[in-house]
């Protein structure tokens, strides 16, 4: 039986968490997704988000664990100064560099649940400031995800859900109020086409070029939508916020492209470990020899991208963990 849209990803930051509370309460136990939160936090702080969402609803709450393969029916929080992926149905954490000087940063957790998850995913994007969640908003919507925003009308500081707005073509912008039961809906719907929303990994180049693709196209609806956009209430101009997006996001594409190379590479190396062995259990050793040669690689492969992954790292975020 195909999956529904099972993975929920959330972002929120400057006036998000009484919207966010407000959507987990609504939400029942029984829910057949897993809800994935990024809410922008200092790398000092945010450490009791889990236990104030944990009472929030029946959903529990849990801060993401490095590794850890995600359950329907529960809350996974990025833990401070990590970003958080979904990789297949596998949480990540990375101390990857900030994008929009932020870490953790909703960009990297939509367009890794776009790429992995694809046509599954549906992303919330909740009051902010900046635009952070804009570029991964458009990575969900073109892999088949929806995209439901929460009115900019009602939002505490709308910068982040106009950027997701301007940046998406064909967004649910909603009340708070009714995300919920939106997100209810695309979770039991009878789910897209079998295999769209399993579908292997993107190689590191094709997720690179949609980056790059994205990345321009969302560079321009922003530009465009906010060159004559006066302050919002935030104090923030939206071409200025823009134009300093842009230039993150150039620097960074590369090193979060680096990143889903290695963990697509330690998957390949697992799975043709576990090949090897079932081979040698059937007595098939030419071919128990190859899965090895192939897990070998695999493992080495991902540990020189690994190596230069760090450097980047280092030569944009030089700050120690």
């Amino acid at each position: 039986m195909p999956h529904g849209r099972d993975v929920i990803v959330v972002a929120a930051s400057a006036g998000g968490l009484q919207p966010l509370r407000r959507i987990l309460a609504a939400l029942p136990a029984s829910l057949p997704a897993a809800v994935v939160v990024v809410l922008h936090v200092p790398a000092t702080g945010g450490r009791t988000l889990s236990r104030i969402l944990d009472r929030s609803g029946p959903l529990g709450t849990d801060t993401a664990i490095d590794g850890e393969r995600f359950r329907h029916g529960r809350v996974y929080v990025a833990p401070p100064d990590r970003h958080l992926l979904v990789v297949k149905d596998v949480l990540r954490l990375s101390c990857g560099p900030r994008q929009h000087s932020l870490r953790p940063a909703a960009d990297p957790l939509f367009r890794s649940a776009a790429l992995y998850a694809r046509a599954r995913t549906s992303a919330v994007v909740l009051s902010g400031t900046l635009d952070d969640a804009a570029l991964g908003s458009a990575a969900v919507e073109r892999c088949g995800g929806r995209v439901l925003i929460q009115d900019p009308a009602e939002a505490d500081c709308d910068s982040m859900p106009r950027s997701a707005i301007a940046a998406t073509k064909d967004p649910l912008v909603l009340p708070a109020a009714d995300i919920a039961k939106h997100l209810i809906e695309l979770a039991s719907e009878g789910g897209p086409p079998e295999g769209d929303g399993r579908q292997a990994a993107m190689s590191a180049a094709d997720q690179l070029g949609l980056d790059a693709e994205l990345q321009a196209e969302v560079t321009a609806r922003l530009s465009s939508t906010c060159a004559d956009k006066p302050e919002t209430h935030d104090g923030l101009a939206g071409h200025r916020y823009a134009q300093q997006s842009r230039f993150e996001e150039q620097s960074v594409s590369v090193e979060g492209a680096l990143w889903l190379a290695v963990w697509a590479l330690e998957e390949r190396g697992r799975l043709a470990t576990r090949l090897a062995d079932t081979a040698r259990e059937g007595r098939n050793s030419l071919s128990a020899d190859r899965f090895d040669r192939t897990a070998i690689e695999a493992r080495q492969a991902a540990e020189a991208i690994r190596r230069v992954a760090w450097e980047s790292t280092a030569e944009v975020d030089p700050e120690p963990e």
